[in-house]
């Protein structure tokens, strides 16, 4: 498969993830299954960005684990915000 045959394909997939995202934020209640859909989606598009369209597979090492990092990290503080919010909005209150 050529280059730019992959890539519009990625670019689909991109564009089907984000209508299915936006129809899930109009018509779902928050629960923590959704929460998981949530953060599997943007995990699984911020890789194919970093790995299709930013073309990090020529950069530097440490360039492309921090990126690829940040997408398993953001996922898994989406549902920890979910899991525990008292906790975290008492980690981050300012104390009088």
């Amino acid at each position: 498969m050529s280059s730019y045959r992959m890539l519009n394909w990625v670019w689909f997939a991109l564009m089907a993830m984000t209508l299915a995202s936006a129809f899930i934020a109009e018509t779902a209640e928050p629960s923590l299954l959704v929460t998981m859909i949530v953060a599997t989606t943007v995990m699984v598009k911020g890789r194919l960005v970093v790995n299709r369209f930013m073309e990090l597979h020529n950069a530097h090492a440490y360039v492309r684990f921090s990126m690829n990092l940040y997408f398993y990290v953001l996922p898994l503080m989406i549902l920890i915000v979910y899991l525990f919010p008292e906790f975290i909005a008492d980690l981050t209150r300012i104390s009088e």
